[in-house]
């Protein structure tokens, strides 16, 4: 499982044209689900997710620029399912998709991750899976972070 964290002062999501889901301040996790990953895997990636240390400690100017978590700081995620992110380019110039979970697969797993994203008392809104999506955000910093379940 690879999770790309973005720290945003605002994103949205939308599908056809139309608004799907919008945060604030917080993160765009983008979400590559693989064939190893199971619930073991995505539960250890939420409370990564949720227990990584990305923002700036409000009561404590002096401190380092990286200091707090998205708890802290009453942030929300806006999850966007992305199986490029399992893409293979070692060979050639055509990305090969194989590592990437199936949709029966990945979708329930994905599921799980936001709902124990939302269990940790963080807001989540989610893109639709599966869709082509259209993803604005913008980016505070920037700050971007690889979580890798490997």
């Amino acid at each position: 499982m690879r999770v790309v964290l973005q720290r945003v002062s605002r994103a949205s999501v939308a599908v056809d044209g139309q608004p799907v889901a919008t945060v604030g301040r917080g993160y765009v996790a983008l979400v590559g689900i693989a064939v190893e990953d199971d619930e073991a895997k995505v539960e250890a990636m939420a409370q990564r997710t949720a227990g990584i240390r990305l923002f700036p400690n409000p009561d404590n100017p002096d401190a380092k620029p990286i200091d707090v978590a998205i708890g802290d700081v009453d942030g929300s995620i806006l999850a966007v399912s992305q199986f490029t992110l399992c893409a293979d380019t070692s060979r050639g110039r055509r990305p090969s998709f194989v590592a990437a979970a199936r949709p029966e697969v990945a979708e329930p797993l994905f599921d799980l991750y936001c709902t124990r994203l939302v269990e940790m008392g963080i807001p989540v809104g989610k893109g639709v899976f599966g869709a082509h999506m259209d993803v604005e955000l913008v980016n505070d910093g920037p700050v971007t972070i690889v979580l890798d379940s490997r």
